[in-house]
């Protein structure tokens, strides 16, 4: 079983060769998917996730039985029908703006200002968000790291706008200083004008702040983790 050859062979099937849309479709990195044609065999939980969403026979998979493709039903992508058009439009409709934001910026400052583009992401199927920007410091390592890629949406309504024990972007104002942090944000003992924050990193202690001090926050509805620089 020479995995690294077969999801070749899905790249130039599925994917005109291209890595971009092949780590898109996927939800994945480009790197990592450079990396399973090459040199490293991905985790059975990807190969299991590429078989069910291309409708990839396991048996040709695993056991180099059979046809590349388990269905022949009109409706899936296959190298046949070239159906991929139809998860092209939807990548096309998923695009989501990277900003460039760095210490000198904070998320109001993003938010208010037309902030340059770095690049657009896609992710099939991701719920509307606002946009995309790189995470900086380590109060969710090892969840998320510093570099990492955070995609939002706006919280309009601070009062009644919060899920509580999801993660957020919160931009704090304490004695006019401004600061950009991620955190889970939880209801607070203190009472309904205060929130908890909560690290995933244990090394930072959780804190109770009053709703007055947030200038902006922003859910994060999905993330992008890099595993490589290669």
């Amino acid at each position: 079983m020479d995995i690294t050859k077969k999801i070749n062979d899905i790249a130039v099937s599925f994917f005109d060769d291209n890595n971009s849309k092949f780590a898109a479709a996927m939800g994945t990195s480009e790197a990592n998917i450079r990396n399973y044609r090459s040199k490293t065999s991905p985790k059975i939980e990807f190969i299991v996730k590429l078989c069910n969403n291309l409708k990839i026979s396991f048996e040709w998979m695993f056991n180099n039985s059979g046809e590349m493709i388990a269905s022949k039903n009109p409706d899936l992508p296959s190298p046949a029908n070239k159906t991929l058009s139809i998860t092209e439009d939807n990548l096309k409709s998923q695009r989501i703006p990277l900003y460039e934001m760095n210490t000198q910026t904070s998320l109001t400052q993003l938010f208010d200002k037309n902030r340059p583009i770095i690049d657009y992401i896609t992710i099939p199927n991701l719920p509307k968000s606002d946009g995309a920007l790189h995470i900086r410091g380590d109060g969710m390592y090892p969840l998320l790291k510093s570099g990492d890629i955070a995609i939002y949406k706006k919280v309009s309504n601070l009062e009644d706008g919060i899920y509580y024990g999801e993660m957020y972007l919160l931009s704090i104002d304490i004695d006019g200083d401004e600061a950009t942090i991620v955190k889970y944000v939880h209801k607070s003992d203190k009472g309904d004008q205060y929130i908890n924050l909560t690290s995933y990193n244990t090394n930072h202690a959780s804190k109770d702040v009053n709703l007055k001090y947030i200038k902006t926050m922003a859910l994060i509805k999905a993330s992008v983790s890099f595993n490589t620089i290669m």
